[in-house]
């Protein structure tokens, strides 16, 4: 389970946690004692699954937005204070702006030291420059909080966007999240706070590979929990960004948005956490959950991609391998439980963009095959207070991904746009 609100998404998909914590550990042979386990308390959450299933989470109806607002034609911001905002459905065809197949993309790999809290930890990052990098505007992409994330997700969008030959041209950095990716993973307590830290660390660190852009003139665009917590960070003033780009942004965890936030289910999500986190029993639950082929193929094909068949071999492979890294289910154990959450409610999730209304372009892109909740709260954002242009895509949980030429278009049209409000 990588991706949050897959619960309810696809018939007959929406109980495979549930099937896999109440079966696997009891008749597992290398488990044969884990029922008995003191810390072990999976079959005690399941208990209240019934009745906090149907209560926990409830949506609202998503606002109906006339047929005249939805645009294809790419519009201009009236100025850099004031925006007008904007819906528009992309449909899957040649892009309008062509793209030279043999500029060349230069791409360089590198770790920098994050110093947080006493620890210096190695941080995965790219960089992606076209030809003419010297006058190029910067761009940092942030992954989707998973299991499985990492800078590969957008690194199709970058090389699309930095080789476009326009009035302005880009220059793209993709950072990978400290416990997740090709990032160290340090057995550490993450929560939202650490998260949010990293990025703005990141940004605004004078040894950072972003301090030579200039905080104000960076365009941060972000997918899932990654483009919430940003909003977060430039709401609260951490982040001066000159744009957002919040690609099918969420802002729940796997758990809390099915069995709701009450203190005792928070006890019992804590509980679990400690087990996920624990040596021995949860690097064992940890692989009969997450880390296996069967498992992420599933949710790949239930909520992660549109179209199934998309979902290939080589991705599934490439993703079971970032799950056997040494301490890569610390992280997981946090946002599994909701301690990534960057809100908790639809309410302060809309309250994130809506104070950020007048201050800066923003653009959310919403997907249609996003899961059920997942893609209520996408709606939630269109014509939303703060949200400047409303976009959606084919696609799920991870567009960038599955459909990067689509996902980049839209992108480069945000990002030309924006430049020419501000010039």
């Amino acid at each position: 389970r990588f991706f949050p609100n897959a619960f309810d998404e696809k018939q007959n998909q929406h109980v495979w946690w549930f099937w896999v914590l109440k079966s696997q550990p009891l008749n597992c042979r290398f488990l044969p004692n884990l029922r008995k386990a003191s810390n072990f308390i999976v079959l005690s959450i399941l208990s209240s699954a019934s009745m906090a299933a149907s209560a926990a989470f409830s949506v609202s109806s998503p606002p109906l937005v006339p047929s005249s607002c939805k645009i294809r034609r790419p519009f201009l911001l009236l100025g850099s204070k004031s925006f007008k905002p904007v819906s528009v459905r992309a449909s899957v065809g040649n892009p309008s702006i062509s793209i030279d197949d043999k500029v060349s993309v230069q791409t360089k790999t590198s770790k920098w030291q994050w110093k947080f809290k006493g620890n210096s930890i190695g941080i995965h990052y790219e960089e992606h420059e076209g030809e003419k990098s010297e006058s190029a505007k910067n761009i940092l992409m942030i992954p989707t909080i998973s299991d499985v994330s990492t800078v590969e997700e957008w690194r199709s969008v970058a090389r699309n966007i930095v080789q476009r030959d326009g009035e302005v041209n880009w220059r793209a950095t993709i950072v990978d999240w400290p416990g997740l990716g090709y990032s160290d993973k340090l057995k550490m307590d993450y929560d939202t706070d650490v998260m949010e830290r990293f990025v703005v660390d990141f940004m605004n660190s004078p040894e950072s590979p972003m301090s030579h852009a200039g905080n104000d003139d960076i365009v941060i665009i972000g997918g899932g929990h990654a483009a919430t917590l940003a909003v977060r960070a430039t709401q609260r003033g951490l982040l001066k960004p000159s744009a957002i780009a919040a690609v099918a942004p969420t802002w729940a965890g796997p758990l809390p948005i099915v069995f709701g936030r009450d203190s005792s289910m928070v006890t019992r999500y804590g509980l679990l956490r400690g087990t996920l986190r624990a040596p021995g029993v949860g690097w064992m639950m940890y692989n009969m959950l997450v880390s296996n082929e069967k498992s992420i193929e599933s949710q790949y094909k239930s909520h992660v991609y549109a179209d199934q068949s998309n979902v290939t071999d080589a991705i599934i492979q490439s993703k079971y391998e970032l799950t056997k890294q040494k301490g890569s289910r610390y992280v997981p154990a946090a946002f599994l439980t909701g301690l990534l959450d960057p809100v908790s409610s639809r309410d302060e999730f809309l309250q994130l963009f809506a104070d950020l209304e007048g201050k800066l372009p923003v653009m959310v892109m919403s997907t249609k095959g996003a899961p059920k909740r997942s893609k209520a709260e996408m709606e939630a954002l269109r014509g939303a207070k703060g949200v400047c242009k409303f976009v959606e895509v084919e696609g799920a949980l991870l567009p960038q991904e599955e459909y990067p030429s689509l996902v980049a278009q839209e992108l480069y049209n945000f990002l030309q746009e924006t430049n020419a409000s501000s010039s």
